[in-house]
């Protein structure tokens, strides 16, 4: 074929053989005659028109060269003879058009069946690229002949030529198939049949090519025809490279926009919008669920729940159609109503994205679905869904209290809203409960709201049912309680401890759940959180804590944390705060429970609290920590042994000056007896005094007040507090002291260190040297005037040590 296709009329210079409809032109199998070709063009003419002068000239060319004379101001010549003519009337040839359109029927026919008998693929490379380039000739030539060469039965041929080795071949064949079905329906409808559209695809996936840009151009030319499309999305991995495509920065310009354009087509087809919104590009589905037909935005509303989304995408999703599922949910049909709460679901589970949902107004329409009776109200299951909805976006942040909800401008946190919630808990199924009480973990969890929540569970009186729920066999219901609970224990305390004294069940859930050796997961750092809560003092829980043996595992717990055997996880923190509040309770009662003394005995609790005060970052910790030493420590003076002195003799009894006192060596100078850590808590056995000092400086408040708390003990009545003086100045803690009571602080801190400082002036040496710093005896003035009534009598005893007080001490001499 190459042969008989290279045989050319040597008369004319068609053009360049790289351009391919020159190249064509002299690929004709009969002899070209002088008078088919343009003067002008030198191509073969479309349409011949004769002059006055008798010459010949295709049309388009002969008007441009008379346009070119006019403009330029020319005489109007003839551009062979270049006489001038009396006219420019142009005269069809059709005589000789008819002749060469014969003629080039004939070269054409015979081109097309030599291309047919090249295309096949056991042809060398360069008869396929040559009978390649003779179809897209032909084709582009002129559009009447496409359906001559689908009549021809090329098209079979061509596609087959997809399978060839060759990349070149490929490319090609995807090009001439792109120019064969171009504006041609039918052709289109014949690449619709079999795997033609599966072999395209996949030769998308050839990274950065040529045959990827050509075989997107050629998917674009056939998503134009409507059954195409569903043909191009029904093949797997179509739609997920075109979008891919879409996004790609590395693809070319004109790449990436038949990629979307090819998209914006297949959206005639619901099935492929899904197919798009499941590959990232969702906004043919947002705009079918705003614009489309009831039946579509149902549709698209439940296939948007269905979809697993990226937080990001969920803001997009709530910002651009929240508003419209909110208004389906509101006035739908109850399916439509269940596809929309679906996605609404689905949006609202990302606190950002529920924050958009709650400024469109979703609040009001879930808090009517879920509390409607009758019959408009919705099946349960759909309750659970706004159950679920209502739980993400009262625990996203916002500030829920302050949005109308009902009829009477309630909000999430008026009494009767409360109270439908708390009836709605008590009387429906585990899942639903289990959402609504994450509702009210939501509302509890913010400071100004958790108010208003425990005034309307203290109402209702539903305290003892939320309790019960401690028991519950489902995990998440289980959770959601004891997070609940958690929140209230700060404020409902004792009401919560009255429930738990009353039921051993719900207790020994609570250790259940702490002593489980699973790391240390959310429900655990919760439950311990709620009972470190409860009134450390209230005896008799402590006491059922005890015969529970809570109070072992917990020393193992935090023993286990401080050893590092437990790591990684994000709960640890709160896990331990609450582990040690727990341990502390012990401490509040020794005075009425013997067991607790020999608890801390057993595990020397004093040494852990102390060696809890350098866990640095844990503030929490440390404070729990001092106060558990300051109760400790408080024991230690009625622990202690004092020593037995021997029976005075006879001469002592007559004549006592003759007797030597008894020196009793290795006794505690606070506490003057047998003292030890272990066994009666005394910080200075414990070298708890440094530590405990090193606190004083702390940022934290609440951290420094527990300190000098603990510290204080040292100072207390029942011991020599002048040692305790001197225990405090050796470990360079007075100037500490002092310098709390100077600072800014809460009533009370003001009022431990005003107690503290008097103490310290009690000392004589100490008193003279703060008579003379002007800033301790202003803070004391300043607390004699502004104090509570029994600082200001200490601050007033304080002042007197410091001779600041007329007519009392006579520490000072007279300096004249």
């Amino acid at each position: 074929m190459a042969d008989s296709l290279d045989r050319t009329h040597g008369s004319y210079d068609l053009g360049s053989s790289s351009d391919e409809s020159n190249h064509f032109e002299r690929l004709y199998l009969e002899p070209i005659y002088d008078a088919f070709v343009c003067p002008l063009t030198k191509q073969v003419m479309l349409d011949p028109v004769t002059l006055e002068n008798g010459q010949t000239f295709e049309r388009e060319a002969i008007e441009k060269w008379f346009m070119e004379c006019r403009e330029s101001g020319k005489k109007l010549v003839c551009p062979l003879t270049l006489k001038e003519l009396k006219s420019t009337d142009l005269k069809p040839s059709i005589a000789l058009r008819n002749t060469i359109e014969e003629w080039t029927a004939r070269n054409e026919a015979v081109q097309i069946d030599m291309a047919r008998r090249s295309l096949n693929l056991g042809s060398s490379e360069s008869d396929v690229l040559q009978a390649l380039m003779c179809v897209r000739y032909v084709c582009q030539k002129s559009r009447s002949n496409k359906h001559i060469v689908r009549n021809a039965g090329l098209i079979p041929l061509i596609v087959d030529m997809l399978k060839s080795s060759s990349r070149k071949v490929r490319y090609k064949t995807l090009e001439t198939l792109r120019i064969v079905v171009e504006d041609d329906a039918e052709n289109k409808e014949m690449l619709a049949e079999g795997d033609t559209v599966r072999s395209i695809v996949k030769l998308l996936s050839h990274e950065l090519s040529k045959e990827r840009e050509e075989a997107v151009s050629l998917l674009y030319e056939l998503s134009k025809s409507e059954t195409l499309c569903e043909k191009i999305g029904s093949v797997n991995g179509a739609i997920l490279i075109l979008v891919g495509m879409t996004s790609s920065k590395s693809e070319y310009v004109l790449t990436v926009e038949k990629a979307n354009k090819s998209l914006e087509n297949l959206e005639k087809f619901e099935n492929n919008v899904r197919q798009m919104a499941e590959s990232g590009r969702l906004q043919p589905l947002l705009t079918q669920i705003l614009e489309g037909p009831p039946e579509t935005k149902q549709s698209m509303a439940a296939y948007l729940g269905e979809l697993v989304l990226n937080n990001d995408v969920k803001v997009l999703v709530a910002n651009t159609v929240g508003l419209s599922l909110i208004n389906i949910m509101r006035n739908g049909t109850i399916q439509s109503r269940e596809a929309a709460l679906k996605a609404l679901n689905q949006i609202s589970s990302y606190e950002a994205s529920a924050k958009v949902l709650i400024e469109a107004g979703i609040l009001p329409p879930l808090v009517k679905d879920l509390f409607t009776v009758g019959a408009n109200q919705l099946p349960m299951r759909l309750k659970e869904v706004s159950a679920t909805i209502l739980a993400n976006v009262v625990n996203s942040g916002y500030d829920c209290d302050s949005i109308p909800v009902g009829s009477d401008r309630q909000t999430l946190v008026s009494e009767d809203i409360v109270h439908n919630l708390l009836h709605l808990i008590s009387n429906t199924g585990p899942a639903i409960e289990c959402k609504l009480l994450q509702v009210l973990v939501g509302l509890t969890n913010s400071p100004t709201s958790i108010l208003n929540v425990v005034a309307a569970i203290k109402s209702s009186g539903a305290t003892i049912s939320l309790v019960q729920f401690i028991e519950a066999p489902q995990n998440d219901l289980r959770l959601a309680s004891i997070k609940l609970l958690r929140n209230l224990s700060p404020l409902m305390g004792q009401e919560l401890a009255d429930a738990l004294r009353g039921s051993v069940g719900q207790l020994s859930s609570l250790i259940k759940v702490i002593s489980e050796n699973i790391g240390i997961s959310e429900e655990q750092a919760a439950a311990v959180g709620l009972l470190a809560y409860l009134p450390e003092r209230d005896l008799g829980l402590t006491r059922q804590m005890l015969d529970e043996g809570a109070f072992r595992m917990i020393f193992s717990r935090v023993v286990r944390i401080r050893q590092g055997e437990t790591r990684g996880s994000r709960f640890v923190t709160p896990f331990l705060e609450g582990l040690v509040r727990v341990l502390a309770r012990v401490t509040f009662v020794l005075a009425d429970e013997p067991d607790c003394i020999a608890l801390c005995r057993e595990h020397n609790l004093a040494a852990v609290f102390i060696e809890m005060l350098q866990a640095n970052g844990l503030d929490n910790v440390q404070m729990i920590s001092a106060t558990a030493l300051e109760n400790l420590s408080l024991e230690s003076k009625n622990l202690t042994k004092l020593p037995e002195l021997p029976a005075t003799g006879f001469c002592g009894t007559i004549l006592p000056c003759f007797s030597k006192p008894h020196v009793i060596t290795g006794l505690c100078r606070l506490h003057r007896g047998t003292c030890s850590l272990k066994e009666s808590f005394c910080l200075l056995e414990g070298q708890a005094v440094p530590k405990l000092v090193a606190l004083l400086d702390h940022t934290n408040e609440k951290v420094v007040e527990a300190a000098l708390g603990a510290l204080s003990t040292l100072l207390d009545d029942g011991v020599d507090v002048e040692q305790g003086v001197t225990v405090l100045s050796e470990a360079e803690g007075i100037k500490p002291i002092l310098d709390v009571l100077l600072e800014k602080q809460s009533e009370n801190l003001k009022r431990r260190a005003v107690w503290a400082v008097e103490r310290l002036l009690r000392i004589d040496y100490i008193a003279y040297e703060v008579a003379g710093d002007p800033n301790v005896t202003t803070a004391l003035v300043d607390a004699f005037q502004r104090a509570d009534y029994q600082t200001r009598q200490i601050a007033e005893l304080a002042l007197k040590h410091v001779d600041k007080i007329p007519n009392f001490s006579g520490i000072f001499p007279n300096k004249g």
